[in-house]
């Protein structure tokens, strides 16, 4: 994956809480949609399954809602270092920020105004959401309480050694693009079709991460042509290679792969609340082979792969 060395990068989508978080009261709401699996699967009933569940409440709660008290966010130094596409090129969170761009941009043309752009939020260690206090251990994941992106950058690092993938700039790309999937369910309503504890291999939850995974696949087939405000895309280049990375790391992170690799050592569909790994590989590929969101209905259908 390559950024166009020239293009301007903006950041403001970006709240850098780094070094500020902290764990405090929450609003008692589930931290909605989840990432692209956690490292412990016993909290993902918390994080994970009321992807949506809340999703209203989102509309009411705008900004920083989730700041904790004394919190505050500093993007002065990310603004120093993360100016151009080259910057993004040579460091992962120059490349988040290009991929946050990219990512809204492609849904404000697919929407239009029912797009509302959001931040992604970098946090270290810990940080106090409106869903509730989340550390780094939770992985990626969307609040719809207050609307807004949760990424550790660590979890890039915790992706290679932890579940083996072989990671890269485009399967963090994949990561984030996933989290703004979650954002459009939040949108359009569609978290409200979970019921809130539903887990299963043909769940709502399984539904609506894998319609996440075909929304990122779709980002991904438009990102070399996704203009900036500049009218020039800011991606350059996905190769066939990262496109094999990021089938690499779908397949690392399906439930299945998760419960025999990193948990008991034994495969429960019961509990199942992503996708299998070849389900998630499947709806990928759907959503990047045709570039089509509509083609990612995947509550409109009885075979999820």
């Amino acid at each position: 994956m390559r950024y166009r060395e020239s293009g301007r990068l903006d950041t403001s989508g970006i709240s850098d809480r780094r070094g500020r978080g902290g764990m405090g009261g929450g609003r008692g709401i589930a931290v909605g949609g989840g990432g692209l699996g956690l490292v412990g699967l016993l909290i993902v009933v918390v994080l994970q399954l009321a992807g949506g569940g809340d999703g209203g409440t989102g509309a009411a709660l705008g900004g920083l809602a989730g700041l904790g008290q004394g919190e505050q966010t500093d993007n002065t130094a990310l603004e120093q270092r993360c100016r151009t596409g080259a910057d993004a090129n040579d460091s992962v969170e120059c490349a988040v920020v290009a991929d946050v761009e990219s990512i809204q941009d492609f849904w404000t043309s697919v929407l239009g105004s029912d797009y509302v752009p959001t931040d992604t939020n970098f946090f270290s260690g810990s940080v106090q959401t409106a869903c509730g206090g989340a550390t780094s251990g939770s992985g990626p994941f969307y609040c719809p309480a207050d609307q807004q992106v949760y990424i550790d950058l660590s979890f890039f690092d915790q992706l290679q050694t932890q579940f083996g993938a072989q990671g890269g700039l485009f399967v963090n790309a994949y990561v984030i693009a996933h989290e703004y999937g979650h954002h459009v369910q939040n949108l359009l309503g569609t978290n409200r079709q979970v019921r809130p504890g539903d887990s299963g291999p043909g769940s709502g939850t399984v539904r609506l991460e894998l319609q996440a995974d075909c929304y990122a696949g779709a980002w991904a087939n438009h990102a070399e042509t996704v203009p900036d405000d500049s009218g020039a895309p800011l991606i350059e280049e996905i190769t066939q290679e990262d496109i094999d990375r990021a089938l690499d790391a779908a397949a690392r992170i399906g439930d299945d792969f998760i419960q025999r690799n990193l948990g008991s050592g034994t495969v429960d569909q019961d509990a199942f609340t992503h996708g299998s790994s070849a389900q998630r590989q499947k709806w990928f590929m759907t959503g990047y082979e045709t570039g089509d969101p509509r083609q990612c209905d995947t509550f409109a259908t009885d075979d999820l792969g």
